[in-house]
């Protein structure tokens, strides 16, 4: 079977990210480019580090992601990512999260992203990037997460496009994992690379966050892993700033809506300082890529271009 991946965005999508970056970093805006659309919070898992799945437990009417879609475009959002909960639970009625994707196109949104467990497949080639989370190896991953590994992986291994990238976080459990997974992504032809995010410790799951010697530790790994050229997505040159947690926080050029409310960055930023703790590396990377860091813009410039980029591959 043949899956064809969505059509490459026009010129003018990429020219008008090159101009936000530009223009973000000369006059000091602070609009949002990234949006996270939190399309329900239902999930089918109980993972230890998660804290806020199964609050409310309802998938939101595709009207009010529909609102919330034109509402983030209007105020100028480019770069779109679902999440949930687990988003692929997802429906209204007929409709499921590829109408969603669709949905998004439409408004107008130039790349969209899901964020995934992997647990109800991850073959979405209308996706621009599936981040399917990976939590080390399979005895770590299920003491986390319970035992979903070998199904993650079966629907990795079955993938019929080339858009997926693992998606870690690492805490005092699977700290040791870091090098397994980057190996594992690369030994898989559907996967892009693989992202590592710090446990950020909400409340109730601060047993999990990494000490501060374990954070310059995981970081310096992470570093030696994109010099011998594994596919890591993360930006090199901010690993130092999330080491010792000073990466300019939060950061206004993303922003997270779950049905009609809206925060700057993201939900953490509710719980009293818990924002400072924050292990989230794209926060990080974008702060200081907006504040005109001269290595962080040289690396984005170097790198970034390849994952943004649909890939039109696919096996049969």
């Amino acid at each position: 079977m043949t899956t064809t991946a969505p059509s490459r965005p026009r010129l003018g999508f990429w020219a008008g990210l090159g101009w936000f970056g530009i223009s973000t970093v000369l006059f000091r805006r602070r609009d949002p480019i990234v949006g996270s659309l939190i399309v329900t919070d239902r999930c089918n898992l109980a993972c230890r580090h998660c804290a806020v799945a199964n609050l409310r437990k309802v998938d939101y009417p595709f009207a009010t992601l529909r609102r919330d879609l034109r509402r983030l475009h209007a105020e100028g959002v480019r770069l779109l990512l679902l999440y949930g909960g687990e988003p692929l639970l997802w429906h209204d009625g007929t409709l499921t999260l590829r109408d969603v994707i669709a949905e998004a196109r439409a408004v107008g949104f130039g790349w969209v992203g899901v964020v995934t467990n992997g647990t109800r497949g991850v073959d979405l080639p209308e996706a621009d990037l599936v981040l399917v989370s990976l939590d080390g190896t399979r005895e770590h991953h299920d003491a986390i997460r319970g035992r979903t590994y070998d199904r993650v992986l079966a629907g990795i291994e079955a993938a019929t496009t080339p858009n997926l990238c693992l998606y870690m976080a690492v805490n005092r459990e699977n700290v040791d994992d870091v090098e397994d997974v980057a190996r594992l992504a690369a030994s898989l032809p559907a996967v892009r690379g693989v992202s590592y995010n710090l446990h950020t410790p909400y409340p109730g799951t601060e047993a999990l966050a990494l000490d501060p010697e374990q954070r310059r530790g995981v970081c310096a790994r992470i570093a030696a892993l994109i010099r011998q050229g594994y596919p890591v997505v993360n930006l090199a040159s901010v690993l130092p700033w999330i080491a010792d947690l000073s990466a300019p926080r939060p950061c206004p050029q993303c922003v997270v809506v779950e049905d009609g409310e809206q925060w700057t960055c993201g939900r953490c930023i509710d719980v009293p300082g818990l924002c400072e703790q924050c292990g989230f590396s794209f926060a990080a990377e974008l702060s200081l890529l907006f504040r005109g860091d001269p290595a962080v813009v040289a690396e984005v410039v170097r790198r970034y271009p390849s994952l943004l980029r649909r890939q039109s591959r696919s096996r049969r």
